[in-house]
């Protein structure tokens, strides 16, 4: 009988985000500005030469560890609460390094895609992945488009080795433009912040839209229900950190109780930079829309970027802006 991990929390995880793989892919990169019709054969022959040199640490490896954890509290007969896939664009050849590394390290993944220079992102949806950690804008960006699930681009690793505790799993995420739409943030870039404070306080009955990274959070908290103990106890920590400030925080609240959604801590900073509050709170991965936020905060904790629609107006309005300037 074939598994079913809609149940599950699914990660997808480029091997790029997984490990540290910057000199394999600036190494290739090199190679196929100079010469493209060698550069993948010689990157081959780098992998299989290199194939049982240890990686270091991506991006992503503190909130896997964290999240595979989690499974501890899986009941028998029951699905497991995480599973991780990884997804390269590797052939299977290639990518054994990636899972020679996964063995040594005895981390607890079983499945993998290798898809030899083919975008992987079709495959997400057979996998039941809820979110997706890339390396790659464009493959971050077609994930985003077709609203399969969320995506990020994780920033390189953080500077800081600072051991982040296995025991939890702490999620930060920016408020809107991430878990929830663009609009509110709309009316702020075009009719500055007084209009949007006195629309979003008027408005603080109406639930916010659902953005990119809505749908992880609502499973984020499906999740929390079958860890044990009270909700205020979760292994699971959730912390939204947002310029918001009164009078528009009431709206994120209302909103997060429309949607049953518990967060165990919320900060509207009010244009305090946020990354002296990630470094308290100490994050295995913060979201982002901005890189005013994330580059500051990508130093100390694990950092990605959340990527706005192709067809976004937000774009366009920020672009517009850009160009007024300059």
């Amino acid at each position: 009988m074939p598994i079913d991990l809609s149940e599950s929390l699914v990660i997808g995880i480029s091997a790029t985000a997984l490990f540290d793989l910057s000199k394999a892919d600036s190494n290739f990169r090199k190679k196929i500005k100079k010469d493209p019709d060698t550069a993948i054969e010689k990157y081959r022959n780098y992998m299989l030469k290199h194939e049982n040199d240890p990686l270091d640490d991506g991006t992503g490896m503190p909130l896997v560890k964290a999240l595979l954890n989690l499974n501890k509290y899986q009941k028998e007969g029951e699905p497991p609460i995480v599973e991780v896939v990884v997804m390269s664009r590797n052939s299977p050849e290639t990518g054994y390094r990636v899972l020679n590394e996964i063995r040594r390290r005895k981390l607890k993944i079983s499945r993998s895609a290798f898809t030899a220079g083919e975008s992987n992102v079709d495959y997400l949806d057979a996998f039941y992945v809820d979110l997706f950690l890339t390396t790659s804008e464009k493959d971050a960006q077609r994930v985003i488009d077709s609203n399969v699930c969320a995506s990020a681009i994780v920033k390189a690793p953080p500077k800081t080795n600072k051991h982040l505790a296995e025991d939890q799993v702490r999620f930060a995420f920016d408020a809107d433009a991430v878990i929830f739409s663009e609009d509110s943030e709309i009316v702020n870039q075009t009719k500055g912040l007084r209009t949007f404070h006195k629309n979003e306080d008027k408005s603080q009955d109406i639930p916010l839209g659902e953005g990119p990274h809505a749908k992880l959070l609502m499973k984020l908290a499906k999740v929390q229900e079958r860890l044990p103990g009270r909700i205020e106890f979760s292994p699971i920590k959730i912390a939204i950190m947002t310029a918001r400030n009164s009078p528009a925080e009431m709206r994120v609240i209302k909103t997060l109780r429309s949607w049953n959604v518990y967060v165990d801590e919320a900060f509207f900073l009010g244009g305090l930079q946020k990354s002296r509050f990630l470094k308290a709170f100490k994050p295995h991965i913060f979201f982002d829309d901005q890189d005013s936020h994330l580059d500051p905060a990508a130093g100390d904790v694990p950092s990605a970027k959340v990527l706005y629609p192709s067809g976004s107006l937000l774009t366009k309005i920020i672009k517009k802006k850009k160009n007024k300037k300059h």
